[in-house]
């Protein structure tokens, strides 16, 4: 789905409006607000089944990775698609000539949100293997619940290039928003960040789309209801 599109239903194909049906895949049943910044991933069976592995409880950790990896590359693979690029010809064994095409990766740089954007980083190497990769630990008051940044380091030239954003989980929209704000403060431009995000709720996407409605936000997924477990489960650690 390209940006500035309306937002299609899981495996429906159609347009989202203020009332939504339950559709026979996922029953998602909400109204998705469109959001010209928002990109949500072309639904398929396989996208389904990784979703419905990752959200189940039952499913072991061993799995759980194995899994979420595979989400991960293919929602890494679509932010990659989103980078601009170059005609580009070549000569083949048969010596022929084929018109193709060069993404401009050159000028790319990863930044993860510690701990569960670390979880991208894998896939973003796997596809990019030299890819740099900047970091950002935010973390919520215990008691105000504002998000707060304890730690940032990126590549020195950051304002210079396009910045894929890892975050899977979005419930709120709060991290994310500070960690943008982060990266603004060291001149990245909003139009030069992609985030890639594997599930996210309504009330986050508004959030995130409203005060950045300059920024891409690429997603799996939007669902009333996140698997915060993800890092946990992801890690090891719950």
């Amino acid at each position: 789905m390209a940006i500035g599109e309306p937002i299609a239903d899981a495996k429906t194909n159609t347009t989202a409006t203020t009332t939504s049906t339950p559709t026979p895949k996922t029953g998602l049943q909400f109204p998705i607000t469109r959001y010209a910044n928002l990109i949500v991933m072309p639904i398929n069976d396989q996208i389904i089944e990784l979703q419905t592995i990752i959200r189940d409880k039952t499913t072991t950790r061993s799995d759980f990775v194995f899994y979420a990896d595979r989400l991960i590359r293919l929602v890494v693979e679509e932010g990659l698609n989103q980078l601009p690029s170059k005609d580009m010809d070549v000569r083949t064994p048969t010596d022929a000539i084929y018109h193709g095409l060069q993404y401009l990766k050159r000028s790319v740089c990863g930044v993860s949100i510690v701990r569960s954007g670390e979880a991208m980083e894998k896939g973003l190497r796997d596809c990019c293997q030299s890819i740099r990769i900047g970091k950002i630990l935010v973390q919520s008051d215990e008691v105000t619940h504002e998000a707060r940044v304890v730690y940032a380091k990126f590549p020195e030239d950051i304002q210079e290039r396009k910045v894929l954003l890892m975050y899977p989980i979005m419930s709120t929209g709060n991290t994310v928003v500070k960690a943008v704000k982060v990266l603004m403060d060291h001149g990245v431009r909003p139009t030069s960040i992609i985030l890639l995000n594997l599930f996210c709720t309504p009330n986050a996407v508004a959030s995130v789309a409203k005060t950045f409605p300059l920024m891409t936000i690429l997603t799996s997924e939007v669902n009333p209801v996140a698997p915060n477990h993800f890092g946990q489960k992801y890690f090891g650690t719950d």
